[in-house]
This record gives structure tokens, C-alpha cells and sequence, in this order.
């Protein structure tokens, strides 16, 4: 099954935009589930439900950091090639969907207001894009990762 299929798999068993993109990388990443949702947990509904960066995006990038980040904090280098990955990611999404900001892609779908997330519903699917998002931020990620001529693995 490819990335994109986990992500949409993953959103439909009740995971958020971001957890289900971030933790369908979680082999790659080598990180347990648990683990995994519980560090995409806050990103969802565009951080919170504030609707700002696309959870589906936040999960891609969040899982492009653990497979092609940095930590040598000395080299500023790594960090302005690490950046330029993370709006390449950003950059695709939005040539796909006009916009990485979920307030804009949710702006012709009525949402309940506030922090609390809405019941998983047939209607709740049906009437918005995240499934698609989902599965389309996990796709761009992983043809991202191939692009780069290595297998989607951490690097070190």
C-alpha cells in the first residue's frame, strides 16, 4: 500500500488530517504509532482547529523533518537546505490546491465553530476535502522523497 492510501486509511479510522499523513511514514520514520499520533496530535484542523496551515501539509512536513532533517545545529547550510525542502512541500501543495491555509480550503464547507472536532459522519466526508488533502499531502511527500533518488528512509 502506498503512503497515500495509509494516509486516507488512516484519516477514515478517526486519526486528524496531520496524524494520519505523519503516521503513515511511521515505518520509514521508525516510530511506533502511539508515538506518532501523539506528536501530530496538535496540528490537525490547521493547528487546534484554528484553521491556519493545512493539518494535511503540517503532517507532511512534520514527517519530512524526521526523514530529511537536521540536527547539527553549528551548520547553517543544513538548515537553509532544510528549509528550501519544506516550501518545495509547501509550494507543491499549493500549486495543487490553491492555497496551504485550511480556513481557504474548507471556506465553501460549513464546520462547526470552536475546538471541538466534529463526529466522523458519512456527511462529514462527504462534504469536505480532507480526505483528498490527506491523501494528496502524503503522495506529494512521498514523490518528493523519491525525487531526491533515495528510498524513503531516515537519513543520519
Amino acid at each position: 500500500m502506498d503512503h497515500s492510501q495509509k494516509a486516507q486509511d488512516l484519516f477514515y479510522a478517526g486519526c486528524s488530517c496531520a496524524q494520519a499523513v505523519f503516521c503513515a511514514f511511521c515505518d520509514e520514520m521508525g516510530l511506533d504509532f502511539d508515538v506518532a499520533a501523539r506528536l501530530a496530535s496538535s496540528f490537525g484542523g490547521g493547528l487546534g482547529r484554528l484553521r491556519e496551515l493545512c493539518g494535511a501539509l503540517s503532517g507532511a512536513e512534520l514527517a519530512l523533518g524526521m526523514l530529511r532533517g537536521y540536527s547539527d545545529l553549528t551548520d547553517p547550510a543544513l538548515k537553509a537546505e532544510h528549509y528550501a525542502r519544506v516550501r518545495e512541500l509547501a509550494e507543491r501543495f499549493r500549486a495543487q490546491n490553491g492555497t496551504i491555509l485550511c480556513r481557504e480550503l474548507l471556506k465553501d464547507v460549513q464546520t462547526t465553530p470552536g475546538g471541538v472536532p466534529e463526529p466522523r459522519t458519512p456527511e462529514f466526508y462527504a462534504r469536505r476535502p480532507c480526505l483528498r488533502l490527506v491523501g494528496e499531502a502524503a503522495a506529494l511527500l512521498e514523490e518528493m522523497l523519491r525525487q531526491e533518488g533515495a528510498s524513503v528512509q531516515i537519513e543520519n
